[in-house]
């Protein structure tokens, strides 16, 4: 198992502080995430069933009618690489390790592909499938639309994959590969973890061609997400005054974290509406300093680095900034 964000009960435990005293800011979720309402009864006590008005809902939010519900983006990256024989297998490095450790696991050899080799467009060609994450994760680096169709031109011409993770996409849906799918070769994944705040509702779907699609649906077997889970999704794809919102509000909070941190000598190396990214040799003895005063952030080996989310009241701001001696 990989480390990720939001491990909090054993951070409680390690650092012996009640759960309810820690100010987690290490998963890069909205703090101010959609709000709830009540659940109906039916969905609870029936099985989940197509025709609920998900699908519908998630086509006019992303702009694409060829999408699977599945459960968290997560479960569509353990599963593509097992729809290939082995493959060479590009990935951006640094970035979310389920992809590399999917795709290993699966058989395929991974090659590491530094941000700056994207950036500048296609050159020669040495893999067969290509995943990016844009934004990418931890960095908060971006890829023009421009720079990933070219990617994805190349390889399909070969009849490879590009495979793009945009589940920090959301604030910024210009920048979103969504609308060009379906086209042979092209996937993308999108979460309602991150910008919605729903992480636990574990929903994402899978856009891309109506042959993968069908193939992702008989390898993950019925019923992938909650009933629940999809109608919570269906209306908060629906809602397009909160999504306005929030879209005004995740940058202005960013911007203000990314101050905050410079302020305390951290100047942040990149990120997005969602989190700030800082780069040292110094970030594991940051992460257990602020670890002690009961605040979490997501530290990164290699390269070295540290992940700060949103906080999400005033006094979490307050305590943060009191914490980094601001």
């Amino acid at each position: 198992m990989l480390e990720h964000g939001g491990r909090l009960r054993i951070a409680a435990k390690r650092y012996e502080i009640p759960l309810t005293d820690w100010l987690d800011l290490s998963t890069g979720i909205n703090p101010a995430g959609w709000s709830v309402p009540a659940v109906p009864a039916e969905a609870w006590a029936r099985l989940p069933e197509d025709g609920d008005g998900l699908e519908n809902a998630a086509a006019s939010y992303y702009g694409c009618d060829r999408l699977l519900p599945v459960a968290g983006s997560q479960a569509a990256i353990q599963a593509l690489p097992t729809l290939l024989p082995a493959r060479q297998v590009g990935i951006i490095r640094p970035g979310y390790a389920e992809h590399a450790h999917a795709w290993r696991r699966a058989g395929h050899k991974v090659i590491g592909v530094a941000p700056e080799v994207l950036a500048r467009g296609p050159g020669p060609v040495p893999w067969d499938v290509l995943v990016a994450i844009n934004p990418n994760n931890p960095t908060g680096h971006r890829f023009a639309p421009e720079v990933l169709l070219a990617w994805h031109e190349r390889l399909a011409e070969r009849g490879g994959w590009l495979v793009v993770d945009e589940a920090y996409m959301d604030p910024t849906p210009e920048f979103s590969l969504a609308p060009y799918c379906p086209r042979p070769g092209l996937i993308v994944l999108r979460s309602l973890g991150k910008f919605f705040g729903l992480a636990g509702a574990r929903i994402g779907f899978l856009l891309a061609e109506p042959d993968l699609l069908e193939r992702m649906a008989v390898s993950l077997g019925p019923w992938t997400v909650a009933g629940p889970s999809r109608w919570v999704a269906r209306e908060a794809l629906s809602d397009r005054r909160w999504q306005e919102a929030a879209r005004e509000s995740l940058p202005e909070a960013s911007r203000r974290l990314a101050e905050l941190l410079a302020d305390a000598g951290l100047q942040p190396a990149g990120g997005c509406a969602l989190f700030q990214w800082c780069s040292g040799a110094k970030a594991a003895q940051r992460h257990e300093a602020l670890a002690r005063q009961g605040i979490l952030t997501r530290r990164f080996a290699d390269p070295p680095g540290l992940r700060f989310g949103l906080p999400g009241s005033e006094a979490a701001w307050e305590r943060l900034a009191a914490a980094l001696g601001v």
